[in-house]
């Protein structure tokens, strides 16, 4: 692997008070990666692209980047629609193919990889395959891909889901696609963060704008609420500013909320 290229120019720090709740939802990802964190992205991930970058431009400078497009550490300036745009090539350090991303993986060299879902529930477990059954499925879902291995692999898996609803937070998934049930799973919503796991669902933090009325009514698995329970902190300056300086378009707004 060569030299870490130069990284952009940090942005000026902008003022927090104003946060949306896609901004929220991305600078609570961005805090998830810790400096020297070595962290990945696969396909329909551009919110996760956008916290690494944002991590990156602020409190992990030293985080290395694997993109699935197979870039190592490319220069993400500007966020696209697209995880697999040909720009996250621009001013890599190195490349590397998706059996080699995956071998990383099992070695256990990947400490962060977010995942979303078509549904998760309480126990941690996500489908991202159909919806009723595999014999008579009445939606196909997007599929796997590598979610079912690479999740159990990763050393830190995240599970973040842009617009929380009863539809996609559910009692029980309909096809278990991934299970990880040795581990509390962290899961980031619009509304708030979940813990996950085998022993059941427990919310450990809301967001300013949600109650605990307001994400109980929109979450279809049972969860324990603590008491106190936690806020999730708002966007810092530097952070808020690295998010606008990235996403000038403000495309992160159409996944959240």
């Amino acid at each position: 692997m060569t030299a870490r290229p130069s990284a952009p120019e940090a942005p000026r720090p902008a003022d927090a008070g104003d946060a949306t709740q896609a901004e929220t939802l991305v600078a609570a990802m961005a805090r998830e990666l810790h400096d020297g964190d070595v962290v990945a992205t696969g396909v329909a991930s551009p919110l996760a692209i956008l916290a690494i970058a944002v991590a990156r431009l602020t409190h992990a400078p030293r985080l290395t980047y694997l993109a699935c497009v197979g870039s190592i550490d490319p220069e993400v300036r500007t966020l696209s629609t697209c995880s697999e745009d040909l720009a996250y090539f621009h001013g890599r350090s190195g490349e590397l193919t998706i059996p080699e991303l995956f071998d990383h993986a099992r070695r256990g060299r990947v400490d962060v990889m977010f995942f979303g879902a078509a549904e998760i529930d309480g126990r941690g477990d996500t489908n991202l395959t159909a919806a009723g059954s595999l014999e008579a499925p009445k939606y196909k879902f997007p599929g796997v891909a590598g979610a079912a291995t690479l999740r159990r692999w990763v050393q830190r898996p995240v599970l973040t889901v842009g617009r929380q609803g009863r539809r996609n937070l559910v009692p029980r998934v309909a096809v278990a696609s991934t299970s990880d049930p040795d581990r509390s799973t962290p899961l980031l919503t619009d509304l708030g963060r979940f813990a996950l796991g085998a022993r059941g669902a427990r919310l450990v933090a809301r967001h300013p704008w949600a109650d605990p009325q307001v994400i109980a009514a929109r979450t279809g698995f049972d969860f324990e609420i603590p008491d106190p329970l936690l806020v999730t902190a708002t966007p810092s300056a530097d952070h808020l500013a690295a998010i606008r300086s990235l996403d000038p378009e403000s495309l992160r707004e159409r996944w959240v909320g």
